[in-house]
């Protein structure tokens, strides 16, 4: 992204810089819609967004028993059929989607508000705390991300706001190395050093010139990071540290029918399997797309 500039301008040229930077978005949109694999994706997230909004309009409620007779395979009336209670699977696939993509909001947007802030002050002040900062995210980063959230939930108890914040928590390095990256790049700019010339503030500076040019490896990232706060989630409610039964939510799902496959009913684990394998894969391929077209460099070479 190009840089943010703090020197004085002419108004034609105010007007002309105005034009461009609302007629950023528009491109982008454009670049984006070309590209087929992150429409794909868009189409997969829509399909669960879509499913998860209308979840409640279904005859059945996800977490009523006794809908259906017991593990029903997928029927007319029960299009994924039923599980172990009677159960209607479809419902409770499409409920599961509203937790899981809440989920994934609420632990990036968890990331975000304490990784950003982290990476942009230790890359612009550098010094003692930057190397401090920087080590304690090192030190998060060594363990594995499923380990350090299973340790995580596991110190506050099982539930689904556990969940949440262990998946927020192991995603706040990811964050913060990127912004730092960013920052030390930044921070050598010219507008930085136009900046100071003029009497702005240091934290001026960096929340209204620096922090703006991190925006498109930020809003990649989360992106990416949906998809991998889903998966995680689902993993911890699967061994028990995450949702709990009959709580409608795909990890859930999958342990409460694993019992289930040797003797025939895949149904039970196959539909949140695919709930989940397909929701990550919609925002892979959106966050590779956003890469592409806002990193001017991966534009020029293709």
């Amino acid at each position: 992204m190009p840089d943010t500039t703090v020197s004085a301008t002419a108004p034609g040229s105010r007007v002309a810089s105005a034009d461009q930077a609302r007629s950023r978005p528009t491109t982008a949109w454009r670049l984006l819609v070309r590209n087929r694999l992150a429409m794909v994706g868009l189409v997969f997230i829509a399909i669960w967004t879509i499913g998860a909004l209308l979840a409640d309009l279904l005859p059945y409620s996800p977490t009523e028993t006794g809908v259906g007779g017991l593990l029903e395979p997928p029927s007319r009336e029960h299009l994924f059929g039923t599980d172990n209670f009677g159960r209607d699977i479809l419902a409770r696939v499409l409920a599961g989607g509203r937790i899981s993509l809440w989920t994934g909001l609420i632990a990036v947007g968890i990331s975000l508000l304490v990784g950003v802030p982290i990476g942009a002050v230790s890359g612009f002040v550098g010094g003692a705390v930057s190397t401090v900062l920087m080590r304690v995210m090192d030190v998060l980063l060594a363990f594995p991300s499923l380990v350090l959230a299973m340790a995580i939930a596991a110190a506050l108890g099982p539930g689904l706001a556990s969940a949440m914040i262990a998946v927020g928590v192991v995603g706040i390095p990811e964050f913060a190395r990127i912004v730092y990256s960013q920052t030390r790049s930044l921070r050598e700019r010219d507008f930085v050093e136009a900046g100071r010339a003029i009497g702005l503030r240091d934290r001026t500076i960096l929340v209204r010139h620096i922090v703006p040019n991190t925006v498109a490896p930020i809003l990649v990232r989360s992106t990416l990071g949906m998809g991998y706060a889903i998966l995680t989630a689902a993993s911890l409610s699967f061994i028990g540290l995450g949702a709990q039964p009959p709580t409608a939510e795909w990890g859930v799902m999958i342990s409460d029918g694993r019992g289930y496959i040797i003797s025939g009913e895949w149904w039970m684990t196959f539909f949140p399997g695919i709930a989940i394998a397909t929701s990550i894969l919609g925002f892979n391929l959106i966050g590779d797309g956003l890469r592409d077209v806002l990193d001017p460099r991966l534009r020029t070479s293709r």
